[in-house]
C-alpha cells in the first residue's frame, strides 16, 4: 500500500460512508412527509467515491462538489443540519433557506464550490481556482467530480484542455455509474473506459473500483500528490453505479434486474465491513458503536433542522447583488514581485518542440547538416507574428505580375 492508512483513518472511512447513507435514507423519509423542498438525489451505492477521493484532499484543497456527492461534503467537514436545513428551506442553511437542493458553498473556511447545473461547467472553473491557487503560491489541489453522462459535454471538453494546456493541479474525478439518466453508457460513449478521454489532452489518468473505498482513497491520494508535484491535471474513472434513479421520483424502472443484483452484491459499505473485519480493524462492539453514535448524530442534527424558522419574506430582496457586503482579496503565500514586473517579465517568444510534421527525422536530417548539436532543429524559437499588410496592399505573387 503506497499510502498505508491507520486503524483510525480505516474506520473514519466506514464513519463517513455509514454517515453518508444514514443522512440520505432520513432525507428520503423527510421527502416522503414532503418536507424537503426541492429535488433529492440519492447516492445509494456511490458513498466510496465520494468519501474516497474527499479524503485524500488536504484543509487547504479545494473541492467542487455535484449532487450526489454528500459524502465529500461530510467529510470536507460540513454538518449534517446544514444539509437538511438546506433541503428543507430553512433559515438556518448555509443560503438562507433561498434554495431547497445542494446549490451551497463555503468559500472562505472549508473551501467548497457550489454545484453548477449545467453539468460540466465546474471543470473550468476549478481549473482556474487550481491556476489562481498555484499563482498565489498557496501550492493547493482542486478537485470536482462529473458523471459518465456529462463527460459527453462541451465544457468537459474544453475544461479538459484548457486544465492540460495549463498544467492545472486538478483532479477530475468521473464518476461512471452506469446511467445518464436513463441511457446506458454504452448508448452515448463509443469507449470502454472514460479514462481514455484523458488521452486526448495528454493528461495522467487512472481507473480504480469505485465501490472499493480503500482503492479509490489510494488512487486519489496519488493522483493529488502528482497534481501537488507539478505534474499537471489528473482524471480517475470511478466505475460504480447509482442503485436509485435519478431523484426520488424517478423508479428506474430501466434498469435490469440483473445489473440491479450484481451491484447490490458489491455494495461499498458491505464490501468493507467485511474488509474491516478480515484485517481485524475492528470487532461487533465498534461497529455497533460506531452505527449508534451516526444514529444519535442523525437524529439531533434532524430535529435542529426541522425546529428552524423558514426565511422571513423581506428576506428575497436581500443579497440578490453585492454592494459591498464583502471584500474580495487575494491570499498570497508568495511575495507579489515574483509574479509582477520586472521580476516576471519574460521575452515574447515561445520554445517549440519538435516539427510538427510527419517524417521529422528525415527534414531533422537535412536541417542539421553541418550544425553538430542540432539544437536549432529540435527546439526552434517562435517570435509572434509581424503584423498584416493594411487591406488592399496585399503582395502580388510573382508570377501575376503584369496581369490584370
Amino acid at each position: 500500500m503506497k499510502f498505508p492508512l491507520t486503524r483510525d483513518q480505516h474506520l473514519e472511512l466506514y464513519y463517513y460512508m455509514r454517515l453518508n447513507r444514514s443522512l440520505e435514507e432520513h432525507m428520503v423519509r423527510l421527502f416522503r412527509q414532503n418536507k424537503i423542498v426541492g429535488g433529492l438525489y440519492s447516492s445509494l451505492g456511490q458513498e466510496a467515491t465520494s468519501v474516497g477521493t474527499t479524503c485524500a484532499l488536504e484543509r487547504r484543497d479545494w473541492m467542487a462538489p455535484m449532487i450526489r456527492n454528500l459524502g465529500g461534503l461530510l467529510v470536507k467537514g460540513v454538518a449534517p443540519r446544514a444539509i437538511f436545513a438546506q433541503h428543507m428551506a430553512r433559515y438556518t442553511s448555509p443560503t438562507l433557506g433561498k434554495d431547497g437542493t445542494s446549490h451551497f458553498g463555503d468559500l472562505e473556511n472549508l473551501h467548497i464550490v457550489s454545484p453548477i447545473s449545467m453539468l460540466g461547467d465546474l471543470i473550468p472553473v476549478m481549473a482556474g481556482l487550481a491556476i489562481a491557487g498555484r499563482y498565489l503560491g498557496q501550492k493547493i489541489v482542486a478537485m470536482t467530480w462529473i458523471g459518465d453522462g456529462g463527460s459527453s459535454t462541451g465544457a468537459f471538453h474544453e475544461g479538459m484542455n484548457f486544465a492540460a494546456s495549463q498544467g492545472a493541479p486538478l483532479v477530475l474525478v468521473i464518476e461512471n455509474n452506469q446511467w445518464a439518466y436513463s441511457t446506458p453508457v454504452g448508448r452515448q460513449v463509443p469507449v470502454k473506459n472514460l479514462a481514455d478521454r484523458a488521452k486526448a489532452y495528454g493528461v495522467n489518468s487512472y481507473i480504480v473500483d469505485g465501490n472499493d473505498v480503500v482503492a479509490v482513497y489510494q488512487t486519489a491520494k496519488e493522483a493529488v500528490e502528482r497534481c501537488r508535484a507539478g505534474e499537471g491535471p489528473v482524471v480517475i474513472e470511478a466505475k460504480t453505479m447509482r442503485m436509485k434513479g435519478h431523484a426520488q421520483h424517478d423508479p428506474a424502472d430501466y434498469v435490469p434486474k440483473e445489473m440491479v443484483d450484481y451491484w447490490q452484491a458489491l455494495d461499498p459499505i458491505a464490501r468493507y465491513e467485511k474488509y474491516l473485519t478480515e484485517k481485524k480493524l475492528w470487532d461487533s462492539k465498534v461497529k455497533a458503536d460506531m452505527d449508534a453514535q451516526i444514529e444519535r448524530l442523525i437524529l439531533e442534527e434532524q430535529e435542529a433542522a426541522e425546529s428552524a424558522p423558514f426565511p422571513p419574506p423581506e428576506l428575497a430582496e436581500q443579497g440578490v447583488y453585492c454592494d459591498g457586503c464583502h471584500e474580495i482579496k487575494a491570499r498570497w503565500e508568495r511575495p507579489i514581485k515574483e509574479v509582477t514586473p520586472p521580476g516576471a517579465s519574460v521575452k515574447p517568444e515561445w520554445k517549440v518542440e519538435g516539427l510538427g510534421g510527419m517524417d521529422e527525422a528525415a527534414a531533422i536530417t537535412r536541417l542539421t547538416a553541418g550544425n553538430s548539436s542540432g539544437d536549432g532543429a529540435r527546439r526552434a524559437t517562435v517570435k509572434p507574428a509581424k503584423k498584416s499588410r493594411p487591406a488592399g496592399r496585399a503582395k502580388v505573387p510573382a508570377h501575376l505580375k503584369g496581369r490584370r
